[in-house]
């Protein structure tokens, strides 16, 4: 699957949102990627979650870990595709931690998985995380990447779609100077 292909499957989904919007990073950005609108479709996260273990074919694989929230349902399908666990790493005051009864033995070989990389930040956290448990890490894996090829992770991003949109650190936001209210896709709106 290429970028221009799954773009237009976001587009036909109403998943490609233009507008002013603060990312997870915190970060800005006049795109977002409403990923759990295209995730709803249980046959397409199939689709999608085949497509996205390809790159790791042959390797073994204990489990599948992502972040909360984008990382929930990507995980999720992608584990049950390997015929692996899955769980997933929430904040509990600002860092990612396992709970519910989660846990990563020593020396299991993890695959990371997340909807949208845009800083990195959370996939990274994440890797430290299941490093510091033990795990192994065989790789990362997105739906999309917004890095840009600006962000460099210990291992290769492997991603079914690359996209060259524009985020700018809040400071830093042409949006915020022309005063276009910020919204955060499932939050309520932000108030300048």
């Amino acid at each position: 699957m290429d970028s221009d292909v799954l773009l237009k499957l976001f587009r036909e989904r109403a998943a490609l949102l233009e507008g002013h919007f603060e990312l997870a990073s915190t970060w800005h950005s006049p795109f977002y990627l409403q990923c759990a609108r295209v995730l709803q479709d249980p046959d397409l996260t199939h689709r999608l979650c085949v497509e996205l273990i390809h790159p790791f074919q042959g390797q073994r694989i204990d489990k599948v870990v992502g972040p909360a929230m984008g990382g929930i349902i990507i995980a999720y399908e992608t584990a049950r595709v390997l015929g692996v666990q899955a769980i997933y790493a929430e904040r509990k005051e600002a860092v990612l931690e396992l709970r519910r009864g989660f846990q990563i033995e020593k020396d299991e070989n993890v695959l990371l998985v997340e909807d949208v990389v845009t800083t990195g930040g959370s996939i990274l956290e994440l890797f430290d995380l299941c490093q510091n448990l033990g795990a192994k890490v065989v790789g990362f894996a997105s739906l999309m990447d917004r890095t840009g090829g600006e962000f460099h992770f210990p291992f290769p991003l492997k991603s079914l779609a690359q996209v060259d949109f524009p985020t700018y650190e809040k400071n830093q936001c042409p949006l915020c100077e022309k005063g276009v209210p910020v919204v955060k896709p499932g939050s309520q709106k932000i108030k300048q």
